[in-house]
């Protein structure tokens, strides 16, 4: 059984520029999702998909391979996630190579460990999921979320729960935005990552941080200390 990490980096961010390299308390910040995954022991080959020669360069010097360049249609603004994965895949098929299972795991997720991919994978395997990831319980009931219009005025977004107690309104979650672990087959057939047959692995908000703006990035940084102090 070949498994393979894929480390999804392309060269354009707008929003941070140079994100993916960017120093983040001392090291590029990719160092971290390839660190976890090669100490995670559970890969045959750790691999960045990147149309950016400079990344290509770093994540070697981390530890990943390179083996081929991105193209510039999975490069773009429009590109999806599953796009890169496509093509990567793809690429290992042309040299006869294929994986059964497959992390893609973010370049920005310094809060990704080697436990959490093994916690992950023991998911996948053990419930016999499509895909697996982490995701973040909301920090309030969505059913209690309003709705602001133009005027400023509010409104319930779901009023049949104005009444329910918190305690007794079912609790949601989101993508954390880490990794995630899939089997390439159902995947790349649904063309979807979260097909009808996925898992989630919850962790807290200490775990993990969006990182999307250089508030964010201060964010991650301060709860990233915070975890190396107090475990």
């Amino acid at each position: 059984m070949a498994r393979l990490a894929i480390i999804p980096a392309r060269g354009g961010s707008k929003r941070i520029p140079r994100k993916n390299i960017k120093p983040f308390l001392g090291r590029p910040i990719i160092a971290y999702s390839i660190g976890a995954a090669l100490s995670s022991g559970l890969f045959d080959e750790v691999m960045v998909s990147t149309d950016d020669a400079e990344i290509g360069q770093i994540a070697r010097e981390h530890g990943a391979k390179v083996p081929f360049y991105r193209s510039a249609a999975a490069s773009n603004d429009t590109a999806t996630t599953l796009d890169a994965l496509a093509e990567v895949l793809a690429q290992y098929e042309k040299q006869d190579r294929r994986f059964t299972e497959v992390c893609c795991i973010y370049p920005a997720s310094p809060f990704v460990t080697s436990e959490l991919l093994q916690s992950g994978h023991q998911l996948l395997q053990a419930k016999q999921f499509d895909c697996v990831f982490p995701v973040l319980r909301y920090g309030s009931p969505i059913q209690r979320s309003l709705i602001l219009g133009a005027d400023g005025r509010m409104q319930l977004r779901y009023p049949e729960y104005v009444s329910t107690r918190s305690q007794d309104l079912e609790p949601s979650y989101h993508d954390a935005g880490m990794f995630y672990w899939f089997l390439p087959d159902p995947v790349l057939a649904a063309r979807k990552l979260w097909t009808n047959n996925s898992g989630c692995l919850e962790v807290s908000e200490l775990q993990a941080q969006d990182i999307d703006t250089l508030a964010d990035w201060q964010l991650a940084e301060f709860k990233y200390r915070y975890l190396q102090q107090h475990g």
